[in-house]
């Protein structure tokens, strides 16, 4: 019949998913059976054989703490770290002990008779020779470093005065080894009176697990610092990206670039705030060969330099289907299918519209993305969108079109998600839509994308997003 767990520790739960935690669970198990075990030894004071025991008992609880710390840390941080090639790298095979009572020393200081005792082992941990007496609590300083001293001298004051157990640590230099690390256990024993009659201890050299542990924490600080810095890598690489691949930020774009000015134009990028990572938000004005201009905004889901990869080639692709004369739906359905038979997996949005000045006509479609806002007369509305999935959402998907005719002086805005901090679909457009006595007032789209920057650009931002106003100017 196996022994009972103590009260005051519960029973272990059952294993959960995954070897690391059966042997988490299989540990507290032990863990409660050897305390268990221990409660039932005889705790006689006066036998050093019943202490030596009950202090084994100690000390293996001791190391199935250690064990279950191991463990846990094991199951929360499974990462490995990778190794040149790719595949991880096996963990270095743990140092080779003995037995544990080779690696587990006693002694004992009677302060009545003023008697010590050694085990022979603690005159190995301790790097004394066997043929000398073993130490007294005054001389056993002299073997400690001198910053470990008063650590030492603290814990033997008290367990002698105030009865409190020792479990600490301390540093000795052995010869030809260096400085060992031990650990040491132990209690006082009371005479009749009261008082403390002897005090015995347990010590172990644990320089190893110590040393295992420095090595594990310098990785893991290693390992994060490297991650931070490939993540400040990777930031950098993505803004370089975007701001190579989007028009300047700056200044009015104005086309088309020959002939009279039909259409001023402004457009702006938002970063988000400085920790967070960067989207794949675009903007685009073309002109075209015909006299026409396309505008386009546009997202792909993600963040970081896949995702400022994907918005560069999904813009590039927007302006080579344009140049062929491709109008705005059967150009976002070539979008879909650009996605759709990509390697990675993404969604995104976009808006495209194709504008001839000749006829002030404009023809629209878009995938998932907020409509355009046309601004006139001081009052602003959202255009009725035509159907249009995400890209890459479904395959062979179809676009529709829809086709509006503007005026002189006509404004609009085009937008991705993520303008408005905090606000997103009709709440949004009905913020953006309250800007149009500032739009009315404005000399030029610049001014217009000042205003929006002013408005919802100073603030925190978790993600960034893109604006583009075209005014009409003949």
């Amino acid at each position: 019949m196996p022994p009972h767990l103590s009260a005051d520790r519960p029973a272990a739960q059952p294993p959960g998913r995954g070897p690391v935690d059966a042997l988490i669970s299989q540990t507290r198990r032990l863990k409660g059976e050897v305390d268990a075990v221990r409660r039932d030894t005889p705790a006689d004071a006066t036998d050093p054989g019943e202490r030596w025991r009950r202090a084994l008992y100690d000390l293996a609880l001791h190391q199935l703490d250690d064990l279950d710390q191991h463990l846990a840390q094991l199951r929360d941080d499974p990462r490995a770290v990778p190794g040149p090639s790719g595949h991880d790298t096996a963990a270095p095979p743990a140092p080779r002990h003995g037995s544990l009572v080779s690696r587990v020393g006693s002694a004992e200081w009677n302060l009545l008779t003023d008697e010590v005792s050694w085990s022979a082992e603690l005159y190995r941990i301790l790097g004394r020779d066997p043929a000398a007496p073993p130490l007294t609590l005054d001389e056993l300083p002299s073997l400690v470093l001198d910053e470990d001293r008063p650590g030492l001298t603290a814990m033997v004051t008290g367990c002698l005065v105030d009865a409190r157990p020792i479990d600490g640590e301390f540093r000795v230099v052995r010869p030809g080894e260096g400085v060992r690390t031990v650990h040491m256990m132990g209690e006082p024993v009371l005479g009749a009176d009261g008082s403390t009659a002897s005090m015995w201890a347990v010590l172990r050299d644990v320089s190893e697990l110590r040393r295992c542990r420095r090595a594990v924490s310098e990785t893991r600080d290693s390992l994060h610092h490297q991650r931070h810095a490939a993540a400040r890598t990777e930031h950098r690489l993505a803004v370089e990206l975007q701001e190579a691949v989007l028009a300047p930020r700056r200044g009015p774009l104005r086309l088309p670039h020959g002939g009279s000015r039909t259409l001023d134009l402004a457009a702006a990028h938002l970063p988000p705030s400085a920790d967070a990572p960067v989207g794949g938000d675009w903007y685009d004005a073309l002109d075209l060969s015909d006299g026409s201009t396309l505008l386009s905004v546009g997202e792909l889901t993600g963040h970081g330099v896949g995702a400022a990869t994907g918005m560069a080639m999904l813009l590039g692709a927007v302006r080579g289907m344009a140049m062929t004369g491709t109008a705005p739906g059967p150009l976002l359905a070539c979008l879909n299918r650009l996605l759709d038979t990509a390697a990675q997996p993404a969604l995104g949005s976009a808006v495209c519209l194709r504008y001839r000045p000749e006829t002030r006509s404009l023809v629209w479609a878009q995938a998932g993305h907020p409509a355009p806002l046309l601004f006139r007369g001081g009052t602003g509305r959202a255009l009725d969108a035509p159907d249009g999935v995400l890209l890459g959402a479904t395959s062979g998907a179809s676009y529709g079109e829809a086709e509006e005719t503007l005026e002189a002086g006509d404004l609009l805005l085009l937008h991705t998600d993520g303008l408005v901090p905090g606000h997103a679909g009709r709440s949004a457009v009905h913020r953006l839509l309250h800007l149009a006595p500032r739009f009315a007032g404005a000399a030029t789209a610049q001014d217009c994308v000042r205003a929006i920057v002013r408005e919802f650009g100073e603030g925190e931002r978790q993600d960034d997003a893109c604006v583009l106003v075209a005014r009409v100017v003949s």
